[in-house]
């Protein structure tokens, strides 16, 4: 392959250029979404396996462009999180093969009709999965989601248009690239995936208002990043401003699978929107589940912050403010608060949660359904860590991200929220009087 940087157009400093550049990307990704629309499930399928393939073939040229992506940082004020999110290694590349073939192996939503019904007058009436059309995607650090994102839009039918952060460009490119070609060789247009080339911001605000072209807007990112797109979108806006997840270990929670779960929820991948932000802890067991828990976080490096019963347990746990419960730390700092019953879990939950992901531990199944029916929150688990709440781990291939907003999906997106459908009827020469 060769790596000349095919998806860049220099010279694009003026705003009146990038407006340019960005409505001829739109233009072509909506022109390539109807070609796109028409392949066939194998086309589509042996595109994405071809992906696959690339990016393993590829690795060490995207290692070397991560590389520099890494080396030009300022890291003043850049989190070890964030750090983590923007950097690739061959495990990672590894996962987002797997991710593709994944989504290559699920089937194809297009065409699928749900179901059909007669009416009075004879007509048959059913509805049928069709893809949105073109798809913007809006993200921050995290390279892979380059390939997650096109793997899931292609097998849904949809092109889509990247716009990366600039601290990930030379990755992104790097991935587009490997992307792009493996479409052109099963007679998919290359532009069904699109990289936007520039890292100037003005290139979003062009790119929310092309509503001709684009069907829908999914930021990934900060809160900043994700306020500004739903400001100032004129395309619906499909997503979640953040992620305050909860664990609750209930007062008949084992304890040990309680110590496990709390633990891999916050440690695991302190960095991401489905790790654990608050520890919620029934009273008639934090005497004894508290000490274990705080002595095994704080092994792992977290920092604690506690409600007053939390501190009185153990002094040397920071005082949580009234801010800590809204908080999503992404690194590892954890709030504890003590409550007084499942339905206290549930009022803190409602109040301080962003209906992410929550979960119950617990030995008591009316308790865990009671959790599961009154929890509002996109994704709600029993007896499990809150980082599967993610598509790879859910069986829906990868993710194109988590919304919490309820039109017209909700909660981790795989390839069926990426289609919408459309009214199909059968007649036999039927007039209305």
């Amino acid at each position: 392959m060769s790596h000349s940087s095919s998806l860049e157009r220099e010279g694009s400093s003026t705003e009146l250029e990038i407006e340019k550049i960005i409505t001829d990307i739109a233009r072509s990704s909506r022109d390539s979404s109807r070609a796109l629309a028409k392949a066939s499930t194998s086309a589509k399928n042996g595109s994405l396996i071809a992906m696959a393939d690339g990016l393993l073939k590829e690795s060490d040229y995207i290692l070397e462009e991560n590389k520099k992506d890494l080396e030009g940082l300022d890291t003043t004020n850049l989190t070890g999180a964030y750090l983590d999110r923007l950097t690739l290694t061959p495990q990672r590349i590894d996962a987002m093969a797997d991710g593709l073939r994944e989504v290559a192996a699920l089937g194809d939503p297009v065409g699928e009709v749900l179901r059909m019904w007669k009416r009075p007058n004879g007509l048959l009436v059913g509805k049928m999965r069709i893809p949105l059309g073109v798809v913007g995607i809006i993200y921050e650090a995290r390279p892979n989601v380059t390939a997650d994102a096109a793997g899931i839009c292609v097998k849904a039918g949809n092109s889509v248009i990247l716009r990366g952060g600039s601290d990930s460009i030379r990755s992104n490119r790097a991935i587009g690239e490997i992307l792009r070609g493996a479409l052109e060789s099963f007679d998919i247009p290359a532009d069904a995936v699109n990289i936007v080339p520039i890292t100037d911001r003005v290139a979003v605000t062009y790119m929310l208002k092309l509503e001709d072209y684009i069907d829908l807007i999914i930021p990934r990112g900060g809160e900043g990043l994700i306020r500004f797109v739903s400001e100032n979108s004129r395309i619906p806006v499909l997503k979640h401003y953040k992620g305050v997840c909860h664990v609750f270990v209930d007062e008949s929670a084992d304890l040990k699978t309680a110590l496990e779960i709390s633990v891999n929820a916050k440690v695991q991948r302190p960095g991401v929107c489905n790790a654990m932000e608050t520890l919620l802890v029934h009273r008639n067991i934090s005497r004894s589940f508290l000490p274990l828990v705080i002595a095994k976080l704080r092994e792992e490096g977290v920092e604690l912050r506690g409600c007053e019963h939390t501190t009185q347990i153990d002094p040397d746990v920071v005082p949580a403010t009234e801010q800590d419960w809204y908080e999503e730390y992404l690194d590892l700092i954890l709030s504890i608060k003590v409550v007084e019953s499942i339905d206290d879990a549930v009022r803190h939950i409602e109040k301080y949660g962003t209906m992410h992901t929550e979960s119950i531990v617990t030995s008591d199944y009316s308790n865990s359904q009671k959790f599961l029916n009154s929890v509002n929150s996109s994704t709600v688990m029993v007896n499990a860590s809150t980082r599967f709440s993610d598509g790879f781990e859910l069986g829906l291939g990868a993710e194109i991200g988590i919304s919490t907003s309820k039109l017209h999906a909700f909660g981790p997106m795989g390839v069926e929220e990426l289609t919408s459908t459309k009214f199909i009827i059968y007649g036999q020469g039927q007039v209305r009087n």
